[in-house]
């Protein structure tokens, strides 16, 4: 049996900032004190880890689908219970795919298909959030 456990670090930098070191050993620096603004805050880095989760698997279906997407974005919020633990009880995640012809079904499947089967981190979220999603297709005029 295949061992899928990964290890990250989380290093104390100094003044309440810390350094993550990704498993494939990339950094990111971490803020503590949001109030301060100097790195993202965990929780901050957990709505980017949900957005680019479904955004890469939304796109690589789009592609596979043969849909002509020249621009994709995916913004993601979250509300936050008032008492500790502070955790996020609700997630929006909009998806705003620009491109021309772009079949709003096809998107539409797609972002399904990601909530729920493909994005790790939406599975590891749904227990103790509810994750609502949208979505806007645009059609580019541009040549």
């Amino acid at each position: 049996m295949a061992d899928d456990t990964k290890k990250a670090i989380v290093q104390f930098a100094s003044d309440d900032l810390f350094v993550g070191i990704t498993p494939s050993g990339h950094a990111q620096t971490i803020e503590t004190d949001s109030a301060r603004n100097r790195a993202a805050t965990p929780m901050e880095l957990l709505l980017v880890a949900l957005g680019s989760c479904t955004g890469v698997d939304v796109i690589s279906i789009l592609k596979k689908q043969r849909q002509h997407v020249t621009d994709y974005r995916i913004e993601v919020s979250g509300e936050r219970r008032a008492d500790f633990p502070r955790s996020y009880t609700r997630l929006h995640v909009k998806h705003i795919v620009r491109g021309r012809g772009v079949s709003e079904p096809a998107v539409a499947r797609a972002i399904e298909l990601s909530d729920t089967k493909y994005c790790s981190v939406a599975a590891t979220l749904r227990g103790s959030a509810e994750i609502i999603t949208s979505y806007e297709v645009i059609e580019d005029d541009s040549e």
